[in-house]
């Protein structure tokens, strides 16, 4: 089982693992594909750089699948990761195993919240803008988004406190004062009534519900209101991400040509073919149907009616959310199907992360904050993060 693709044994300070997005000047970044295999960046992360200016040190690289697009990265170039006939998520691994206090992330497709969920680890989105995408691999730009994994909640917090924060190199970032909502001695309110949805409990294994009764129990003993109420369009968000995710990726991997870095064939007689077999022979299936999909979501015929569709349902989505967050403060989500995948999983159905991130696509398409632990997630109004991380620190306790 291959944990890192880079390790750095001079590190020092507080150790802290990045995952194979975030760009490093003194370790290669692959993004998990052959397209980048042994590519080294000229510049460092702003989450890490910020790390660094903290005290933190790196101790490696965590593998990743292929552009972080799959569940907790099986589709590596270089081999899933898997114990005992189940699939592990590399950057909990590392922190499992102690090496590290926390992991530094991106967050496309849910796969840290699915990772975390799994491995028993705390996670948080934060809301989109807040922590600089400057120096992370693009995917899906629109809601990929730097996340935290750790064994706790207070070790989210202090990671998220030093890399949260206005950054003039990112495009997307939010101003200073909005960023400042999640430092740690920011004010928040209290988590005082949770919303879940019914539906999006259908279809979970039986240890899946057995997490989400056991926190509703937690919940409730702690005084917090705990109710159901109908999804109406929140269930839209998995097929309106998977388009927009696709269609954002397809654009974003076109940069990847052969010509400039990465990996180039040998097998070329002109440009074309040089474009092509480079894509084919590095790219993997999932990544190559991926890319195929947003091309014909983009395409002339399909722009209006499937694209721009979706753009359009994000709103919808994000609406009712702040419909839902008038009344709650809340939602409690599912962060898997199951408690574990298997490598027959993924080869019985080779698109299940298109299928999984039926319970990440709600925080990824509208951007808001989303923590998991316990194996539940629970999602949150926007820069509600220290109030989230306050509910789990008391369901630690």
């Amino acid at each position: 089982m291959k944990i890192y693709n880079a390790k750095n044994e001079a590190a020092s300070g507080k150790l802290v693992v990045a995952d194979d997005m975030l760009l490093t000047k003194d370790m290669p970044t692959t993004a998990g594909s052959k397209m980048l295999e042994g590519y080294m960046s000229l510049f460092d992360a702003e989450a890490l750089t910020r790390l660094y200016a903290a005290g933190y040190g790196l101790c490696g690289k965590a593998s990743v699948g292929e552009f972080a697009i799959d569940l907790v990265g099986e589709t590596a170039f270089d081999g899933e990761n898997e114990r005992d006939g189940k699939l592990v998520y590399a950057p909990a691994e590392s922190i499992k195993n102690g090496e590290a206090i926390a992991a530094v992330c991106l967050d496309v497709n849910g796969s840290v919240r699915r990772g975390a969920a799994q491995s028993g680890l705390v996670s948080i989105k934060p809301t989109y803008g807040t922590v600089s995408r400057y120096g992370t691999i693009p995917v899906a730009c629109s809601g990929e988004t730097v996340s935290v994994l750790a064994a706790n909640a207070k070790d989210c917090r202090e990671i998220l406190d030093v890399i949260s924060g206005h950054d003039d190199k990112d495009g997307t970032s939010l101003s200073d004062d909005l960023c400042k909502k999640l430092k740690k001695d920011a004010d928040r309110a209290e988590i005082k009534k949770v919303a879940f949805f019914k539906e999006m409990t259908d279809g979970l294994d039986e240890a899946v519900i057995d997490k989400m009764n056991a926190f509703r129990a937690k919940l409730s003993e702690n005084g917090i209101e705990v109710c159901e109420i109908e999804d109406g369009v929140i269930a839209a968000s998995r097929v309106a991400w998977n388009i927009l995710m696709s269609a954002e990726l397809c654009n974003n991997v076109s940069r990847y040509d052969g010509v400039k870095y990465g990996y180039r064939t040998e097998n070329f007689n002109n440009l074309d073919t040089l474009y092509t077999n480079s894509r084919t022979e590095a790219f993997g299936d999932l990544l190559k149907t991926a890319i195929l999909f947003g091309s014909e979501t983009l395409s002339t015929d399909n722009y209006m009616k499937v694209y721009d569709k979706a753009l359009r349902t994000r709103r919808v989505i994000a609406d009712a959310f702040s419909k839902i967050f008038e009344e709650y403060d809340a939602v409690l989500l599912p962060a898997c199907s199951k408690m574990a995948y298997t490598p027959s999983d993924v080869k019985e159905d080779k698109y299940i992360s298109y299928h999984e991130n039926f319970y990440t696509a709600p925080a990824s398409i509208t951007g808001l904050p989303a923590v998991v632990a316990e194996g539940v997630q629970l999602v949150g109004r926007a820069f509600s993060e220290n109030a989230l991380l306050d509910l789990i620190e008391k369901e630690e306790k």
